[in-house]
């Protein structure tokens, strides 16, 4: 049974690195590229602290999209990511350890409307989910959202995520203020690690203020 589970979202190629960031990806790629790295060593300390590391990964094939997907991607010409059997769909700069489980999520934003992944974090225990990985403002807040919205109390690596569309600085503060999530970072795993509680969240408020994105593109 654990308290503390460490939800890794998206940490594929084709939201880390490849053509497929360069076409979509308008922030800094050096900003990208540490993030994907801090999310990696997130998951090394998760492991040294006993902390369960549960892996979401993306499938963006036409034939797991519904109509609206479909829609969307033909009036923004968008093209699938993260395909099935591709380079683009592997994990970047980290590979699951013999029993740690891996939810896919075939063309859904939200981790929790995948198959076992709810049920799966129910059974052992899980209360506090600690989230990295990709996008802060698109697979990592949807999942995150649903999550309070379960029950579950929810942390933030800030540095080990980063936003697509918004600044990171906007998505980080609606997480805090609509459902509470600490904001933490990768080098305060006594935090991190721990059950979320109301002493820990005021140290997050004193430790932990939002990024400064102003010089950000």
């Amino acid at each position: 049974m654990t308290a503390t589970t460490l939800v890794v979202v998206d940490l594929q190629n084709d939201f880390c690195a490849g053509p497929a960031v360069a076409a979509r990806y308008r922030g800094d790629p050096a900003l990208l590229d540490t993030v994907a790295g801090n999310a990696a060593r997130a998951v090394a300390v998760a492991r040294t602290r006993a902390v369960e590391v549960v892996f979401v990964r993306f499938h963006g094939d036409t034939r797991h999209q519904g109509p609206s997907w479909r829609r969307r991607d033909l009036a923004l010409g968008k093209q699938p990511k993260c395909r099935e059997g591709t380079w683009g769909a592997e994990f970047h700069r980290v590979v699951p350890a013999r029993g740690e489980r891996v939810f896919t999520k075939h063309a859904r934003f939200d981790a929790f409307l995948t198959e076992g992944f709810e049920r799966h974090l129910l059974r052992e225990g899980a209360e506090h989910l600690v989230f990295a990985g990709l996008y802060t403002d698109v697979c990592v807040d949807t999942t995150a959202r649903t999550a309070f919205q379960q029950g579950f109390h929810v942390s933030v690596l800030t540095d080990c995520t980063t936003s697509l569309h918004l600044p990171d600085e906007t998505i980080l503060r609606f997480m805090s203020t609509v459902y509470g999530a600490r904001l933490t970072t990768l080098d305060d795993p006594d935090v991190w690690s721990a059950p979320l509680t109301a002493h820990h969240d005021q140290e997050r408020q004193d430790r932990c203020p939002l990024p400064d994105t102003a010089a950000r593109p």
